[in-house]
């Protein structure tokens, strides 16, 4: 599979040369691994899901250490956490040798736990999703972003299936003592199911007859893993009264279109989850574009209890917001600017920049304007409308 550059290398060239350790997160086959061993191709390189490698190790950290030539890629370092310790001692030893420890994990929030404990200001850490439709123009709602299945499309469909199987089997099991993971995986089906609206955890929980309790319990799990986004509403009420529940969403496109049981891109036009699916498709490049370039998610929901609602909001800093509501269709029209044009009437202390973005294809160097204030274009102009925004 030929190699495809990450917009987060600048990211990762950067760090190697201000931090003694970098720590990569993201869903398994996102691509951490390949991208740090191209990165830094002289690194030794240290699988620790290995049984052997991990008992070794368990039994002798420090020997085990000791025998690493640095810098070393240590891949999937939640499987042996107390290793931190050991590693923020040698750091502390020598602080200003930087790059040398480049660490992968694929289980967010355990791992986050033990950085916040060991290695807090000797770190710098990025978190990776697939690919992205600036990384690569296979890209699209229908196959997602991971690498496998747009290497080899007419696979895809077992890729994902041997995929979800893996993850239940391995990561699952790893987090959470679930005996019952044929409801599991009809669980991440109802997920899927409901991808782009707001969280209902009791609406989850009654079909597979389990607790609420339990629901939250598994929405965690795939959430640490890096399979759901869940956009908060944003915090500004502009003189309005609020929803306050975040918006779900499966994180890979190609992952929801399987677990919907949608067989090709033809199959997805005339599905009722296609405007879903392309929604959480943008959501996913959003937040891809923004971590790829260090910068904080940054984004929100918005809806009101008067049933105005806008799919996105980016807060860019300085005062500034993009707003951005997403259409499954190829030709925009007036209509659906109508609630962009509504907040962006309603908000006084922000600069606001409203865009429709389409299904479609547009000429980002003439963006159609649907009305005053709102411009539309196409998704494959989407990572360009934002490194316009919050570089402006």
């Amino acid at each position: 599979m030929k190699y495809i550059d990450r917009t987060l290398g600048v990211q990762l060239d950067l760090a190697v040369r201000n931090f003694p350790a970098v720590i990569l997160t993201g869903p398994r086959r996102a691509g951490k691994t390949t991208l740090l061993r191209h990165a830094f191709p002289h690194a030794e390189y240290v699988l620790l899901e290995d049984l052997d490698t991990v008992a070794r190790a368990t039994a002798d950290p420090r020997g085990f250490l000791d025998d690493l030539r640095l810098p070393v890629i240590l891949d999937e370092i939640q499987n042996v956490p107390f290793l931190f310790n050991y590693i923020r001692t040698r750091i502390d030893a020598d602080p200003e040798c930087f790059g040398q420890w480049l660490l992968t994990g694929s289980q967010e929030a355990p791992l986050m736990q033990g950085v916040s404990e060991s290695m807090a200001g000797r770190a710098a850490v990025f978190h990776l999703l697939p690919l992205s439709i600036e990384e690569s123009a296979k890209v699209a709602p229908f196959y997602g972003g991971f690498p496998e299945p747009l290497a080899r499309p007419s696979a895809a469909n077992l890729w994902f299936r041997s995929y979800v199987q893996t993850y239940l089997e391995r990561d699952v099991r790893a987090i959470s003592a679930i005996r019952d993971l044929a409801t599991f995986r009809r669980f991440m089906g109802l997920v899927a199911a409901r991808t782009g609206q707001m969280l209902n955890k009791t609406d989850l929980a009654a079909p597979l007859g389990v607790s609420v309790p339990t629901i939250t319990q598994w929405l965690g799990i795939l959430e640490i893993t890096g399979h759901i986004l869940l956009v908060p509403p944003f915090y500004e009420n502009f003189g309005k009264r609020l929803v306050k529940t975040p918006k779900l969403y499966l994180a890979d496109a190609g992952l929801a279109c399987h677990l919907l049981g949608i067989a090709d891109r033809k199959a997805l036009r005339a599905s009722p989850f296609l405007g879903p699916v392309v929604e959480g498709f943008a959501a996913a490049e959003i937040i891809k574009h923004r971590l790829n370039r260090g910068l904080a998610r940054g984004l929100f929901t918005f809806r009101d209890q008067q049933g105005l609602e806008v799919d996105f909001v980016i807060d860019e800093g300085n005062g500034r917001l993009t707003l951005i509501e997403v259409k499954a269709t190829r030709t925009p029209m007036p209509n659906a600017a109508a609630s962009l044009r509504r907040l962006t009437k309603a908000i006084a202390n922000y600069e606001t920049t409203a865009w429709l973005i389409h299904d479609g294809r547009g000429d980002l160097a003439r963006p159609a304007t649907l009305c005053p204030g709102v411009r539309a274009a196409g998704l494959e102009n989407l990572h360009d409308i934002l490194s316009t925004q919050h570089t402006g």
